[in-house]
């Protein structure tokens, strides 16, 4: 799989918070939040997976 760049604009205060919260983990602020964007998204695609699986046997 190939990587595509994502350019954001972000307020000094929220990059200053990323940078804490990455530097706790070791991490880049970038690595930092591709990580925090992959976990969502796996947490999305989760949820829905148990919604549909929910709806295909019958709210238990």
């Amino acid at each position: 799989m190939g990587s595509t760049v994502l350019s954001l604009r972000i307020d000094g205060e929220l990059l200053n918070r990323l940078r804490q919260h990455a530097s706790k983990r070791g991490m880049s602020v970038q690595d930092y939040v591709v990580q925090t964007l992959i976990r969502d998204d796996f947490d999305e695609r989760f949820k829905s997976a148990v919604d549909e699986t929910e709806e295909f046997y019958g709210r238990m």
